[in-house]
């Protein structure tokens, strides 16, 4: 799968995230196992993650989060069934371990953050990945993040 950029447009087209709340502005590397963004949208005043004004550095597991979807979203695109793009899965963030939080915000960081998401495994209905939100080349927060792919799909088999 070749390295490609992709806008804001193109992830706010496969992400049900919107607006505001579509909060990376651009993919600059992707492959089968991996995924980097960048965002500025820690720095906007009308950031809707912001409390008290203020943009918390655990925030940055949605921008992870986000970039798992589009990992997903270019994976979907990248195998074609049938001569087609898939459609891409929707997930649901399980759980978050391993947290390191190394600043107290984000919105105090001038840089543009680098959203890595790294896929350890996968099979079935969970993902499992690794996360790192950085800026300037400095880490301010990591950890792995499950999720759960087709949940509503989950619970419809279990009764």
């Amino acid at each position: 799968m070749p390295e490609q950029i992709r806008d804001r447009a193109w992830i706010a087209a496969r992400i049900p995230h919107q607006g505001s709340m579509c909060l990376l502005d651009a993919v600059v590397a992707w492959d089968a196992a991996s995924v980097r963004c960048t965002a500025t949208s820690h720095t906007h005043a009308d950031n809707p993650l912001r409390a008290q004004g203020r943009l918390a550095a655990v925030c940055g597991i949605e921008y992870a989060a986000q970039a798992m979807a589009v990992h997903g979203a270019l994976l979907a695109e990248a195998e074609p069934e049938c001569g087609a793009p898939q459609r891409p899965r929707t997930g649901y963030l399980a759980s978050v371990r391993k947290l390191v939080v190394q600043a107290e915000r984000l919105d105090d960081i001038a840089a543009p953050l680098e959203v890595a998401a790294e896929r350890l495994s996968g099979e079935g209905a969970t993902v499992l990945y690794a996360f790192v939100v950085s800026a300037a080349g400095r880490t301010l927060l990591s950890g792995r993040a499950a999720v759960i792919l087709d949940a509503a799909a989950l619970g419809d088999d279990a009764g």
